[in-house]
């Protein structure tokens, strides 16, 4: 087991990772530095193993399932993830690392936005699809995240072990971020310098698609994480559109004693149906959320256990 494994996920990063690995080597001189080389093809994997990196494969696309490769076979006592294309300085390592070693954090989140990400960054539309990411996510989890995008992290050993990685692309931010805030796990926050990417160097980050993306995954998970949230707003909905159609029939009717809009009074009974059923929906589905967290708290304690007993050996 490696006291602390610092991840580095790359797809064509041959301009930046060299200096990635070199920085995080120096902030961390007692760091494994693991490069997972995502299928490419600039020799970025040669570059990294030169300049000191353990570089290993995975040949399936998209950084989620690099994640869920780097998740899957390295044992650490901390693990920090950062990005290959430099954008993240290595100031901050020691400590995100002392956070999770020395306060049991489950996830620190490497804070771009409070510093110097709005004013950095030169692509269009991402300040403002951050911004409203960050506003999504706090608001239906009723949260205080300040960085949900970030690559920058560092993780427990309970967090990575327990944390089921199913997306597959740049979504994988977001869906960590959930699932800490959903199963109550210790997130902690350090404020970060960000940098552009150097001149040359391309963003694999597409802005409209993988914004896309991003929302569909929050949409998801509030509704996995909190149906009974998810429904009841639907049921919501189709009940204050069934009250504001209803109400004419109504008047109508005690006016004049008849109900001379039968397919609206019609319409507006199936409204009223679907929106119970949606109410009824989201309490039966939580029920099956609150098995699901006791069960993964069961599943901690014996990630815990495991963790104990791997550090004792490596001691």
């Amino acid at each position: 087991m490696d006291k602390i494994a610092v991840l580095i996920p790359c797809y064509n990063e041959s301009m930046t990772v060299a200096k990635v690995v070199t920085d995080w080597k120096k902030a961390l001189p007692e760091a494994t530095i693991y490069v997972y080389d995502n299928n490419s093809t600039d020799g970025t994997d040669e570059l990294a193993r030169a300049a000191g990196a353990v570089v290993r494969y995975e040949y399936q696309q998209g950084k989620g399932n690099v994640i869920r490769r780097m998740f899957r076979e390295i044992d650490a006592q901390v693990y920090l993830m950062v990005d290959g294309d430099d954008t993240y300085g290595a100031d901050c390592a020691r400590e995100m690392a002392d956070l999770v070693l020395n306060k049991q954090v489950d996830m620190v989140i490497g804070d771009r936005l409070s510093s110097t990400y709005f004013t950095e960054n030169k692509r269009r539309f991402h300040n403002f699809g951050n911004t409203i990411v960050r506003w999504s996510i706090n608001t239906l989890f009723r949260s205080d995240v300040r960085d949900i995008m970030t690559g920058c992290r560092a993780f427990s050993y309970e967090f990575v072990k327990t944390f089921p990685v199913l997306s597959a692309g740049f979504e994988i931010e977001t869906e960590m971020t959930i699932h800490a805030l959903d199963k109550n796990m210790f997130i902690s926050h350090v404020v970060i310098p960000y940098q552009d990417r150097p001149a040359g160097s391309e963003s694999k980050l597409s802005t409209v698609t993988d914004g896309i993306k991003v929302l569909k995954t929050i949409v998801k998970l509030h509704r996995n994480y909190k149906p009974a949230s998810f429904f009841g707003w639907i049921g919501a909905i189709l009940l204050l559109l069934a009250t504001v159609f209803f109400i004419p029939v109504l008047v109508t009717y005690i006016r004049t004693g008849q109900v001379p809009n039968f397919p609206t009074l019609i319409v507006c009974g199936f409204a009223a149906i679907a929106a119970l059923l949606s109410f009824f929906t989201g309490l039966q589905l939580q029920n099956a959320v609150q098995k699901n967290k006791q069960d993964f708290e069961l599943e901690r304690i014996r990630a815990n256990r495991e963790f104990r007993s791997m550090k004792t050996k490596t001691e």
